[in-house]
């Protein structure tokens, strides 16, 4: 057994947590149903958690989504600990955020902790404390992941690489016996069975340190949607902050539910243009042009492998429609090298 898993086997997460204080912020765009089953998911956790605050943020879903939610804030006594902000716009995930951690962290008594949280979630008993006396016995620990599963406990891969070249060809050639040859420079990573550092967590559940946005700002709100998780850990990254997985944190996560894209067990469907933007943003901003030019070419290559194979031996792939088209159109060539300026204040 590691120390990481002695400390974490040996904690009583209540006693840790009972005295934080946590903003958890949840993003509604037209999943109201969703978002409130994930409020009646947190709503346990209140008495043990004395000191955390709701905030459910609306983007403009304009379906009658934050009429709803405040009628169940409203009616099933969830006013004292939950609150409804309802956005001029959809502005994207980081906006959304955003526009309830400004306020809590500019307040006089601002969280100690900010917990992120799709409304595809619904939390398991324990799920908060566990990543807060986590954080308590690790102050290098800036950013901590949950293990995410399906309802009947299976896990999802939730612990990442950070993105690069390697990692796109692989992506693009889909070739098992290359995945096994470059594993440790894919993005994706076996799936931990006890906590540890990695490079990044998926953003359906992760707890932030104060500090963190303190450090490095908010999550850039330049990106709509996709990468800017990524984006805000290499940022926490670089400014010396750890980011960890502890799976003794356990969320259900109705993966691709409130974006309709990244839910892979289902046939895939085509590949909006936000997120073809915002990889371009991630690779330019972090990796620079011939970082961003190294990626694109290094996905082509695999792809065009992968189509040739598919040709010579025809096996079922389940690839996105249009997406070589789709892919060139957005490419450094196509569109350049220029970028909006971040924005994270």
């Amino acid at each position: 057994m590691t120390d990481t898993q002695r400390a974490t086997s040996s904690e009583a997460p209540g006693t840790e947590a009972e005295t934080a204080r946590i903003l958890v912020v949840v993003l509604n765009y037209r999943t109201a149903e969703l978002t409130v089953a994930c409020l009646r998911s947190i709503a346990p956790h209140v008495p043990l958690l004395p000191n955390m605050h709701v905030v459910v943020t609306d983007n403009a879903s304009g379906d009658g989504s934050a009429e709803r939610l405040a009628q169940v804030i409203a009616n099933e006594n969830m006013s004292s600990w939950a609150e409804l902000v309802a956005l001029p716009k959809n502005g994207g995930y980081a906006y959304g955020n955003n526009a309830a951690v400004r306020p809590a962290l500019a307040s006089q008594n601002p969280p100690e902790y900010v917990l992120l949280l799709n409304p595809d979630t619904v939390l398991r008993p324990g799920a908060i404390q566990a990543l807060v006396a986590f954080m308590r016995q690790h102050p290098d620990c800036g950013i901590a992941g949950s293990r995410l599963e399906d309802p009947d406990g299976t896990p999802q891969t939730s612990a990442f690489n950070f993105p690069n070249p390697w990692a796109e060809l692989d992506r693009g050639l889909q070739l098992g016996f290359v995945a096994r040859l470059l594993e440790h420079r894919l993005v994706r990573r076996p799936i931990p069975d006890h906590a540890c550092s990695v490079d990044w967590v998926a953003g359906a559940s992760m707890l932030v340190r104060r500090e963190v946005f303190e450090q490095i700002g908010l999550i850039d709100e330049a990106y709509f949607l996709y990468f800017e998780e990524v984006d805000f850990l290499l940022r926490a990254k670089r400014a010396g902050f750890e980011t960890y997985y502890v799976p003794d944190s356990r969320v259900v996560h109705h993966v691709g539910a409130s974006t309709g894209v990244s839910n892979h067990r289902l046939a895939a469907k085509r590949v909006p243009d936000y997120w073809f933007d915002s990889r371009r943003r991630y690779f330019l901003k972090n990796h620079g042009a011939f970082g961003a030019a190294a990626a694109d070419v290094a996905w082509l290559l695999g792809f065009s492998l992968h189509s040739l194979r598919q040709r010579v031996l025809p096996k079922h792939a389940n690839d996105p429609p249009h997406v070589l088209e789709d892919f060139v159109r957005n490419g450094v060539w196509r569109r350049g090298v220029s970028i909006e300026p971040a924005r994270t204040d």
